[in-house]
């Protein structure tokens, strides 16, 4: 049976509980049971937000510039399902107060149908592309991939034909609790292929980068200098806005980044 909007409400109550339970996912056989249930298979990309990308560096497809957001287009463009969710679960869950909690997440596949209408609608192609522009516009970032947790507690399958795209905010998306989660579980989110974030001279040290901008937690300040830690940096990008003295950049180094991602969600989820 879908998930019922009581138990949805429930689970929402229960959302200040996660982060006990990330941790542990590093006890060996909790963790290893954990995994298997909610994670197994899963891949995950965040995806770096489209006005980061300088316009005279872009890599670029013949005749257009290839922006990451063009990842969750054509995927809402390769089916015919397409959800919406009312809420999202953890903005709710959490009572965010700087985002919007009503933009709740794009599910994509033949799973997503059965998901209860309660929680949500299904919506045309046009009507998905529309939520994604306006979740960017409030400055969420977009996950993207198999996740198995979202198969499991909306209840539905097979969580192969089930493809999330989360619209992230950093103070209450549940990969906030990345640094907590056991290796096996958090690499298994991860970014763009050929996307790196660095610091350059321009540093001050004030620290705006790191505090409740880095969900990763991937910043830390050394020497009043901020360091960033290449294996949980997820290259969202909210950093790179969040620095004033233009101390931080982001590049990339894949010129195939847009069709790399595209072909290894493909082999991840069946959409056809």
């Amino acid at each position: 049976m879908p998930r019922s909007a009581f138990g949805n409400k429930l689970l929402t109550k229960s959302y200040r509980w996660n982060p006990i339970i990330a941790r542990m996912t590093r006890w060996p056989l909790i963790g290893k049971f954990i995994d298997n249930w909610l994670f197994r298979g899963d891949d995950i990309l965040f995806l770096t937000r489209d006005k980061l990308i300088p316009v005279n560096q872009s890599v670029a497809l013949p005749g257009q510039m290839c922006l990451p957001s063009q990842v969750v287009e054509h995927f809402i463009n390769q089916t015919d399902y397409h959800w919406i969710m009312n809420e999202c679960i953890c903005r709710e869950g959490l009572q965010c107060k700087d985002y919007p909690r009503d933009l709740g997440c794009l599910f994509l596949g033949e799973a997503a149908v059965k998901i209860n209408p309660a929680l949500g609608r299904r919506v045309s192609k046009e009507e998905a592309i529309a939520h994604a522009r306006k979740c960017r516009e409030a400055g969420l970032v977009h996950m993207i991939g198999r996740n198995k947790l979202d198969a499991v507690w909306l209840d539905v399958g097979p969580g192969g034909k089930l493809l999330t795209v989360c619209n992230c905010c950093p103070c209450c998306c549940i990969w906030k609790n990345l640094p907590l989660l056991s290796p096996e579980i958090a690499n298994k989110v991860t970014r763009l292929p050929g996307v790196k974030v660095f610091v350059n001279d321009q540093c001050t040290g004030c620290g705006a980068c790191a505090e409740k901008v880095c969900f990763a937690g991937a910043i830390r300040m050394y020497d009043q200098l901020a360091v960033i830690n290449e294996t949980l940096c997820k290259g969202c990008g909210r950093c790179v806005d969040a620095c004033d003295q233009g101390a931080i950049n982001i590049s990339f180094n894949n010129e195939r980044f847009l069709q790399d991602t595209i072909s290894r969600i493909h082999q991840a989820v069946d959409l056809s």
